[in-house]
């Protein structure tokens, strides 16, 4: 009689930890979600002089983004980011976000590339798998955590907000 019990208690134990499902919002056709999150990244800058009081860089980040709010694509992503910042015209990027499903979302970021004007603006241009036809914007602040003699660069997104409309891939919710 003792195993029983055990059996039994391991049998709820184990059932107890599958994996439970978030709910998922449900927008109407058209609808917008919005979102909130964080977004580091580390990589490297190398940088030319174009002039006096001028310089040009290239910019290549890699680093982690988690979303929150009832409206987000996803929980968190590995993200990528490459760019070109010229500090008398600003910043131009462009930034790849993969789930853990591998599925994607496409961005292409533009900023002011300053050190007192560093708000970075993105347009969510689609994605692949459940990110298929989806379209949003998002805006933060960057802000340089690390920056190493040798180009290496560590920084992070500061209020990081944004909102998308999901594409008929997602059903008109995204997971």
């Amino acid at each position: 009689m003792p195993d029983y019990r055990f059996l039994l208690g391991l049998a709820l134990a184990v059932a107890a930890c599958g994996r439970a499902e978030s709910p998922r919002p449900v927008t109407a056709p058209g609808g917008w979600l919005e979102f909130e999150g964080s977004w580091n990244g580390v990589g490297s800058r190398h940088t030319i002089s174009l002039g006096t009081d001028r310089l040009g860089s290239i910019v290549n980040l890699k680093g982690t983004m988690l979303l929150s709010g009832p409206g987000r694509p996803g929980v968190g992503f590995q993200s990528e980011v490459i760019g070109l910042t010229d500090s008398a015209t600003g910043f131009q990027g462009r930034s790849v976000w993969t789930d853990e499903h591998g599925d994607q979302v496409f961005s292409e970021l533009q900023g002011e590339g300053t050190a007192a004007k560093n708000r970075v603006t993105g347009t969510v241009l689609s994605g692949t798998g459940r990110y298929a036809g989806v379209i949003g914007s998002y805006e933060f602040s960057w802000h340089l955590v690390m920056e190493g003699e040798d180009g290496a660069i560590q920084g992070r997104a500061v209020d990081l907000k944004g909102r998308v409309q999901p594409g008929p891939a997602a059903g008109g919710s995204p997971r």
